[in-house]
């Protein structure tokens, strides 16, 4: 008897479809790529950037395996951004090439799309885990604080809290994140365990931005979640901590031809609610 299939399934050529020859197509021309930015990320520590519309970000691991926490928004709105439930349902848990990232209602349309993955491959080992982890979030120093009884201020939520104070964004703009490089599942039971991460030098993950979008990126404190955070067995994982890598890239024009931005959602009602009609009787 197989699974039950997937509770969200579009019809052929409806939103959920992707044209994936256009994605690989972006992927095939890596080297044909201009590279408008670039930088590194240290340790323990967060950054912000700009990506516009119809360039590609890439995040790499230069010294191999180090868990990175993303937020993404649209450049323009930050009420628009990464919805990382609604992005588990339609599409995975855990994503890969081909798969878009959505963003939050009332726009619910694709925000980024994922054009390439050296992890692709990993698919799930001998405890479940799976890479590109949509099913946690970011580690913050309020649970830190609930569970160890001390303050730590570099945690994922801090890294990325700072890296947005340039763009006038705040704590409370910040979200529930995509763990990029993070290893994860569910136990037998399901409660959800982090391990290693499988990423070697020179692994990256590849986004098209769908729209503007301004992106922000934590270095995890945890490092390669190689050691144990919490708990008895906690330790320091400081030295397991490696940097990660950042690039903007423009992509030939040609190879953009026939995309637009994706609209956002064509629902225009007023939830039920009533017009006022004006001349009624107790109107």
């Amino acid at each position: 008897m197989g699974s039950p299939p997937a509770a969200y399934r579009g019809s052929p050529g409806g939103a959920l479809d992707v044209d994936r020859a256009f994605y690989a197509r972006l992927s095939a021309a890596a080297a044909d790529h201009r590279t408008v930015e670039a930088f590194t990320l240290p340790i323990r520590s967060g950054r912000a950037w700009e990506v516009p519309a119809g360039h590609l970000c890439r995040i790499s691991t230069p010294e191999g395996p180090q868990v990175g926490d993303l937020n993404i928004w649209n450049r323009h709105d930050p009420r628009e951004r990464l919805w990382a439930s609604r992005t588990r349902q339609l599409q995975a848990a855990h994503v890969t090439t081909y798969d878009r990232l959505w963003s939050t209602l009332p726009f619910l349309r694709p925000l980024a799309t994922i054009t390439a993955d050296t992890l692709a491959d990993y698919g799930t080992d001998s405890d479940g885990g799976r890479v590109h982890d949509l099913l946690g979030t970011r580690c913050d120093p309020y649970v830190n604080r609930m569970l160890t009884g001390e303050d730590f201020d570099f945690h994922c939520h801090s890294n990325l809290t700072r890296a947005v104070l340039p763009y006038g964004l705040t704590e409370f703009d910040v979200h529930d994140v995509l763990n990029v490089f993070q290893c994860t599942g569910l136990n037998d039971e399901d409660r959800y365990f982090m391990k290693a991460s499988p990423a070697r030098p020179g692994d990256h993950i590849e986004f098209f931005a769908e729209t503007d979008l301004l992106m922000a990126l934590s270095t995890c404190p945890g490092g390669d979640l190689s050691v144990d955070l919490w708990g008895p067995d906690a330790q320091d994982p400081l030295s397991v901590c490696r940097p990660l890598a950042v690039e903007v890239l423009r992509p030939p024009a040609e190879l953009l031809e026939g995309w637009s931005p994706p609209q956002r959602a064509a629902y225009a009602g007023l939830h039920g609610i009533r017009r006022p009609r004006w001349g009624e009787a107790g109107g």
